[in-house]
């Protein structure tokens, strides 16, 4: 027995190597950590369980079958983020460049098939150079096999990919069906195809930083929703999001203990927001005075800068914040950030977590590149997503709530639970001047002058204030509220609707064993249910 466990003892020593000491050096010159290194420090200490160590490929062909390693290019199992289960799977370059084996894949779709069933959420750490291609379509394959399971978790549980080297092919899909990617600056890589083929095809000579740098994916792609300096604080930044994530869709997110008091004012909030109603502000500015301690993890910040997402905590519970940003095109909403937009709040309804919207838009972007991009089509994609959510919705109009652009911030007519305005919100159609310019152009026209902008007595102001004379007749917001008692109505109004209940008519003809019934004819528990109709 002492032989054996000896013998085992060398192995796990073995695997721990990857593709040996020589490659872990060359993997640490480039500023990367190896595969064990990275979920030692994303993982809670001593919790990662590690599964199909001794797994090796049963290729034959280009001298594979003398070249062996145990793992196979890949670390599988379990572990705990900040105490809570999460199943995770690390790539390890120095093993064949990380690439994609039949083997390989198996053990990565095994792992995703036991968070499906146990309801916790998936991370995958990504440093691959794509199939393997000495296995031929066996390696496609076994993309094949992860990425249905990706589409089959999508809703259902949470998956993070983090880019930690250059990932190409089929290596770069996977990641883009899950909920959030992470990159690294100057290590990490996406692209469908490398510089050299670009090169070959297009004749356009580009870098791999320039193709699909972080850089390049956080701010023009928008494929990357995190762009991190280091992989250590990229994958601290990780942990950090499991602080507002819950584990699964019939699940509610982390409360999180906070010293900051739920009926606390802000007095700053009473000049942010400039009586000039052109002047841009910094919408940030705002959120962090009414969230709790401050703590805005924002979502795609390098991205469609014109609308703000992110998570934060109010009165101790997770919501997800949706802002337009007056600072940045003076905060339209155009065809990137709607799809940005669109992409959150589904995330956040699929995972019951409230939303918590921040209005002040002055309408959709015009222009040439942005119809003929397809504004109708994408911009539609926002107000669908405001639409379809069935969780709790709270909105602040701070400012300008014009034109179409107003239905689609979660107005009351959208199933908006509470909307709330300040006392400098415009609710109209359009702005005063440009509706002054629609309705008088005959007589600006006949005049043969241009219109004196302001005119000496604005009559249209009642048209767009929340305070209009008369009282009013329509229930679009529900009170104006003082700037300074905003975090208050907030978490008043959250913890209000934290026992909301609504849905959307069924969208598809399921057989009722599996729409109402577990195998064998049992009825479903609500969780069983929730699981399986998402």
């Amino acid at each position: 027995m002492r032989v054996k466990l000896e013998h085992l003892e060398t192995l796990r020593r073995q695997a721990e190597l990857g593709g040996g000491e020589k490659r872990i050096k060359a993997q640490h010159a480039r500023g990367k950590l190896a595969a064990r290194e990275r979920l030692d420090v994303l993982l809670d200490p001593g919790s990662l369980v590690e599964l199909d160590r001794f797994v090796v490929h049963r290729a034959t062909d280009f001298g594979l079958d003398k070249e062996k390693y145990l793992g196979d290019g890949v670390v599988t199992g379990y572990g705990a983020i900040h105490g809570r289960l999460v199943y995770v799977f690390s790539q390890d370059f120095t093993v064949f460049g990380g690439s994609l084996s039949e083997a390989h894949a198996e053990k990565i779709v095994k792992i995703m098939d036991m968070a499906l069933k146990n309801g916790a959420p998936v991370v995958g750490l990504s440093d691959s150079g794509g199939a393997r291609i000495q296995e031929g379509v066996v390696s496609l394959g076994g993309y094949a096999d992860i990425f249905l399971r990706n589409t089959l978790a999508s809703g259902v549980i949470p998956q993070i990919s983090a880019i930690l080297g250059p990932c190409a092919g089929g290596a770069v899909y996977s990641p883009a069906i899950t909920d959030f990617i992470y990159m690294v600056q100057g290590t990490s890589y996406m692209f469908v195809t490398g510089p050299n083929v670009v090169k070959t095809v297009t004749h356009e000579d580009v870098t791999m930083e320039e193709l699909g740098g972080a850089a390049t994916h956080a701010a023009r792609s928008g494929v990357a929703h995190f762009a991190l300096k280091s992989e250590v604080e990229c994958l601290h930044r990780i942990r950090k999001l499991f602080e507002y994530i819950p584990q699964n869709n019939a699940e509610d997110p982390p409360y999180r203990q906070t010293d900051d008091p739920f009926d606390r004012g802000d007095e700053d909030l009473l000049d942010l927001v400039p009586d000039n109603p052109n002047k841009p502000y910094d919408m940030r500015d705002v959120i962090s005075r009414v969230i709790d301690d401050g703590e805005f993890y924002e979502v795609h910040a390098d991205y469609a800068g014109n609308i703000l997402c992110g998570f934060a905590h109010m009165g101790g519970h997770s919501v997800g914040i949706v802002a337009n940003q007056p600072a940045v095109l003076a905060g339209v909403l155009d065809i990137d950030a709607a799809v940005k937009g669109a992409r959150f709040v589904r995330f956040c309804d699929a995972f019951n977590i409230p939303l918590l919207t921040f209005e002040d838009v002055p309408g959709f972007l015009p222009g040439v590149a942005q119809e003929h991009g397809g504004i109708i089509r994408h911009g539609a994609k926002l107000l669908y997503a405001f639409c379809e959510a069935t969780v709790p919705k709270v909105t602040i109009i701070t400012r300008k709530a014009y034109g179409g652009a107003y239905d689609v911030m979660s107005s009351k007519h959208i199933r908006g639970d509470l909307n709330y305005a300040w006392p400098t919100a415009e609710i109209a159609v359009m702005g005063a001047k440009g509706a002054v310019e629609i309705l008088y152009r005959r007589e600006i026209a006949g005049s043969g002058m241009a219109m004196r902008w302001p005119p000496r007595s604005s009559r249209n102001t009642p048209n767009a204030s929340p305070i209009p004379s008369p009282p009013p007749r329509r229930r679009f917001v529900d009170d104006v509220i003082d700037h300074v008692e905003t975090r208050a109505r907030v978490i008043s109004a959250f913890d209000m609707l934290q026992n909301k209940r609504d849905s959307n008519p069924p969208k598809a003809r399921q057989h009722p064993a599996v729409a109402g019934s577990a195998p064998g004819g049992l009825p479903l528990t609500p969780e069983e249910a929730c699981f399986t109709l998402r």
